[in-house]
Protein backbone atom coordinates (compact mmCIF):
# COMPACT_ATOMS: atom_id res chain seq x y z
CA UNK A 1 0.00 0.00 0.00
CA UNK A 2 1.28 3.53 -0.72
CA UNK A 3 2.62 5.52 2.21
CA UNK A 4 1.42 8.99 3.20
CA UNK A 5 3.38 11.64 5.05
CA UNK A 6 0.89 13.81 6.94
CA UNK A 7 2.15 17.17 8.13
CA UNK A 8 0.60 17.81 11.56
CA UNK A 9 1.32 21.35 12.68
CA UNK A 10 0.40 23.49 15.67
CA UNK A 11 -2.61 25.77 15.24
CA UNK A 12 -1.69 29.41 14.67
CA UNK A 13 1.83 28.62 13.54
CA UNK A 14 1.24 29.88 9.99
CA UNK A 15 -0.09 33.25 11.14
CA UNK A 16 2.72 33.65 13.68
CA UNK A 17 5.34 32.89 11.02
CA UNK A 18 4.25 35.74 8.75
CA UNK A 19 4.19 35.97 4.97
CA UNK A 20 7.90 36.27 4.14
CA UNK A 21 8.96 33.38 6.38
CA UNK A 22 5.89 31.42 5.23
CA UNK A 23 6.87 31.80 1.58
CA UNK A 24 10.41 30.60 2.39
CA UNK A 25 9.06 27.54 4.22
CA UNK A 26 6.65 26.81 1.38
CA UNK A 27 9.52 26.93 -1.13
CA UNK A 28 11.43 24.38 0.96
CA UNK A 29 8.40 22.10 0.81
CA UNK A 30 8.15 22.56 -2.98
CA UNK A 31 11.84 21.64 -3.26
CA UNK A 32 11.22 18.53 -1.14
CA UNK A 33 8.31 17.57 -3.43
CA UNK A 34 10.62 18.01 -6.45
CA UNK A 35 13.13 15.60 -4.86
CA UNK A 36 10.41 13.00 -4.32
CA UNK A 37 9.23 13.44 -7.91
CA UNK A 38 12.78 13.08 -9.26
CA UNK A 39 13.06 9.77 -7.37
CA UNK A 40 9.77 8.57 -8.90
CA UNK A 41 8.11 8.40 -5.49
CA UNK A 42 5.60 11.25 -5.56
CA UNK A 43 1.98 10.32 -6.30
CA UNK A 44 0.54 13.58 -5.01
CA UNK A 45 1.01 16.42 -2.57
CA UNK A 46 -0.84 19.47 -1.37
CA UNK A 47 -0.96 22.01 1.39
CA UNK A 48 -4.25 22.13 3.28
CA UNK A 49 -5.99 25.31 4.37
CA UNK A 50 -6.60 26.26 7.97
CA UNK A 51 -10.40 26.61 7.65
CA UNK A 52 -12.31 23.40 8.25
CA UNK A 53 -15.78 21.92 8.60
CA UNK A 54 -16.83 18.63 10.12
CA UNK A 55 -19.85 16.57 9.15
CA UNK A 56 -21.43 13.68 10.98
CA UNK A 57 -24.49 11.67 9.91
CA UNK A 58 -26.45 9.79 12.52
CA UNK A 59 -30.01 8.48 12.54
CA UNK A 60 -30.69 9.85 9.06
CA UNK A 61 -29.62 13.42 9.85
CA UNK A 62 -26.47 15.37 9.20
CA UNK A 63 -24.78 17.80 11.55
CA UNK A 64 -22.11 20.25 10.39
CA UNK A 65 -19.63 22.13 12.58
CA UNK A 66 -17.54 25.04 11.37
CA UNK A 67 -13.98 25.38 12.63
CA UNK A 68 -11.84 26.39 14.25
CA UNK A 69 -12.42 23.67 16.77
CA UNK A 70 -11.68 24.69 20.34
CA UNK A 71 -10.44 21.26 21.37
CA UNK A 72 -7.93 21.08 18.51
CA UNK A 73 -4.31 21.89 19.25
CA UNK A 74 -3.04 20.75 15.87
CA UNK A 75 -4.17 20.61 12.28
CA UNK A 76 -3.24 18.52 9.28
CA UNK A 77 -1.43 21.10 7.16
CA UNK A 78 -0.65 18.99 4.12
CA UNK A 79 0.49 15.66 2.80
CA UNK A 80 2.83 13.80 0.47
CA UNK A 81 1.53 10.54 -1.00
CA UNK A 82 4.45 8.25 -1.82
CA UNK A 83 4.59 5.42 -4.33
CA UNK A 84 6.22 2.94 -1.99
CA UNK A 85 4.88 0.10 0.11
CA UNK A 86 7.94 0.16 2.33
CA UNK A 87 7.34 2.06 5.59
CA UNK A 88 11.11 2.22 6.13
CA UNK A 89 11.50 4.16 2.87
CA UNK A 90 8.66 6.46 3.92
CA UNK A 91 10.27 7.02 7.32
CA UNK A 92 13.59 7.91 5.69
CA UNK A 93 11.84 10.50 3.52
CA UNK A 94 9.89 11.82 6.52
CA UNK A 95 13.21 12.46 8.22
CA UNK A 96 14.31 14.53 5.21
CA UNK A 97 11.05 16.51 5.12
CA UNK A 98 11.62 20.16 6.07
CA UNK A 99 8.31 20.23 7.99
CA UNK A 100 9.81 17.88 10.59
CA UNK A 101 11.63 20.98 11.91
CA UNK A 102 8.40 22.83 12.86
CA UNK A 103 5.68 20.15 12.77
CA UNK A 104 5.23 16.41 13.17
CA UNK A 105 5.39 14.17 10.12
CA UNK A 106 3.05 11.22 10.56
CA UNK A 107 3.58 8.18 8.31
CA UNK A 108 0.55 6.09 7.39
CA UNK A 109 -0.13 3.37 4.90
CA UNK A 110 -2.96 4.11 2.47
CA UNK A 111 -5.37 1.34 1.64
CA UNK A 112 -8.73 -0.26 2.29
CA UNK A 113 -10.23 0.41 5.71
CA UNK A 114 -10.83 -3.30 6.31
CA UNK A 115 -7.14 -4.26 6.47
Amino acid sequence: MPQMLLIVEPLGQRAARGRVAGEAVYQRMLDFAAELKAEGLLIGTNSLGTAARRLSKRDGGAQVWDGPFAEAKEMVGGYFLLDTEDPVVALAWAERCPAAEWATVEIRGVGPCYT
